[in-house]
This record gives C-alpha cells, structure tokens and sequence, in this order.
C-alpha cells in the first residue's frame, strides 16, 4: 500500500498554489480526428523552469524548517530536476548544489546556473550520481533531495494531474512519462481519487525500459547504461518508493523508440505550435504513433518538459526521418550543416 495519499497530493497543491503556474491544457482538432478520441494535453513546458519537476522540488524544500534550510540542499539531476531545485532554492533563499552528469544538455546546464545553483560535474561512465553526492553530503551536511524517490517530490508532482483533471473532468486514459517514476506515481494517486475508472498508462522509451520490464515482472529492474534522446527518462531504475506505486497502481506500461519520439515531438511543434523536449513527448508518442489506440474516449497526456537543446535539432531531425535531409518539404525548417 502507498506511503503517499491523495491528502499529500492536496497539501502539495495548496504550498504551490501563486508559486507554481497552473499550466494550461491544450487540444488539437487535427489530433482528435487522427486518434478518434478527445485528447487533452497538460502543457508543463510551460511550467516554471520549463518542466513539472518545479512542483516536486519547491513542495520538498518548502516544507524544511529554518535550520535545515541554512544547510542548503543537493540533488542529482540531468537537468530539469537540476533546474527545479535551483529556482526553489532562489525562492526560499537556499543554496543548492547540484550533481550532473557531464554530457548533460547545455541549454540544462546553463538555465541550471542562471537560477542561482552550483553545479558538480561527474563521468556517468566512471561514477554514479549517488556516490559524488554522498561525498559532497559528509563535507556539507546539506539536505539530499533526489528526483524522484521522495515522498514530497512525488506529491509535488502529482498535483500536475490533479490540475488537469479539474480542468477537464473525468478520464479513460491518462498517458505519463516515466523515468524514475515520481511524475506518473503522484499522477496515478491523483488521477484515481479524482476520477475513479481513469486508466494510467506508462511511456518510456525502449533504449531505457527498466521501469517497464520493472513493471510486467513484478521485480524492481535496473539499466546500468541508456541511450536515449529522451534524457529526462535515463534513470537507471524506479525508485524503493516509486516501484511499489507503479505496480499497483498503473494499468500498463509500453515503450517507444528514439525515432517515434522525436517524430512527435516535431510533430508537437508543428501542431500545437509549442516547443516540447524528447522527454516531454513521451506520453504524447505512445498516442500518435498508435500504440495506446483506444477510439472515443477522454484522453489526458501530460507534456512533462520544453527544454529541448536546439543545437541537438540535427540529431533529433535524423532521427525523425532518416530518409530526408534537413531542408525536407516542412516550411518551418531551416538549412542545418
């Protein structure tokens, strides 16, 4: 059973409520006719920092007290949990350190820094996360907050889809990223208090489908090594509080490949004029390429992050459609060399 409830969903909401921005829920027409269903999608591109992992991070930090508070906060993170901590910790007056990877995307990098954190780099190929930041800890004695595998962070999150489905109504089916699990174990409590008969599915992507073999095997997996463009959902495994959630209260989990992502996230781009990361197409992947194909119903899907590397637009663009060149028949795009 959860350590986590519906109550800590709603406490969560009401320390975000002028703090984080109520993102806005978008339709496409075009979409709807092309899955047959009404599809709402929950815009957390448009989130502070540019993902859900603000909610999380402020939910967390908020609730220490003063002395606590003066030990600072350290996390790991390739980039959007980075970014989440560094802006809660501006607003609460904290110094936070974060532990990133050294191949992490330069846009994450950079907007990590401009919120005011300091970063530690490490090899992910020589060290884990884990160890540089327990040796930062015994130095600092600051507070570890970790993306997702913390009964705050989860709540935090999880007031994503609370927010939608007060905004929409009831669900069939709503669609999440998964990458550690904080985002879709939060939405799962969430979406079952708020709409009963609401069916959470899962997406992750095939080159990291620890959560999903986790998933139909009962048995908590781990993926020592991802390649993914989706590098929001790298983790390496579900978390001791997040596994335990996913296998009992999601419905089902499906992956997708590196290709179908970054079609859709073009695909985004182009219909919903919004600017979406690989990560933050996820969900949306599994419903335009046909994988969850359930015709007339109520579809929620949340957007979970927009801050996509533009100088990784070849990669993506290869990835998408290997057979045409950048300067492809599409009118919005531009010559890449």
């Amino acid at each position: 059973m959860s350590t986590i409830s519906y109550d800590d969903i709603d406490r969560a909401a009401d320390r975000l409520k002028g703090i984080a921005y109520r993102s806005p829920v978008m339709t496409s027409t075009i979409i709807n006719d092309r899955t047959k269903s009404q599809v709402f999608f929950k815009c957390e591109n448009f989130q502070r920092t540019g993902s859900f992992k603000f909610r999380g991070a402020y939910n967390a930090l908020s609730q220490l007290n003063a002395i606590d508070r003066k030990r600072g906060a350290i996390a790991y993170s390739s980039g959007n949990h980075a970014q989440g901590m560094a802006l809660a910790g501006k607003l609460l007056d904290m110094d936070v350190t974060i532990v990133m990877p050294s191949d992490a995307p330069l846009v994450k990098q950079n907007a990590t820094r401009d919120y005011g954190a300091q970063i530690v780099f490490y090899d992910r190929n020589l060290q884990t996360r884990e160890s540089v930041a327990q040796e930062i800890l015994e130095k600092t004695g600051a507070i570890l907050i970790p993306p997702f595998d913390h009964p705050d962070i989860i709540a935090g999150q999880g007031t994503a889809a609370k927010e939608l489905i007060e905004d929409v109504g009831d669900l069939d089916l709503l669609l999440v990223c998964v990458g550690g699990g904080g985002l879709i174990s939060g939405s799962a409590i969430a979406a079952h208090h708020l709409s009963p008969n609401c069916q959470i599915i899962g997406v992750e992507p095939k080159l990291a489908d620890d959560a999903t073999r986790s998933f139909l095997s009962g048995k908590l997996q781990r993926i020592e090594k991802t390649n993914t463009i989706a590098d929001g959902a790298r983790s390496k495994s579900l978390g001791e509080l997040t596994f335990p959630i996913v296998v009992e209260q999601v419905q089902d989990m499906v992956t997708v490949s590196d290709a179908a992502i970054a079609r859709s996230m073009f695909y985004l781009w182009e219909r919903l004029k919004i600017v979406v990361e690989p990560t933050g197409a996820l969900a949306a992947t599994a419903l335009l390429e046909g994988i969850v194909n359930q015709p007339d119903t109520r579809i929620g899907v949340i957007v979970s992050g927009g801050n996509v590397d533009l100088k990784q637009m070849p990669t993506y663009w290869s990835k998408a459609f290997p057979k045409e060149k950048a300067t492809a028949k599409r009118p919005w795009t531009w010559e890449l060399s």
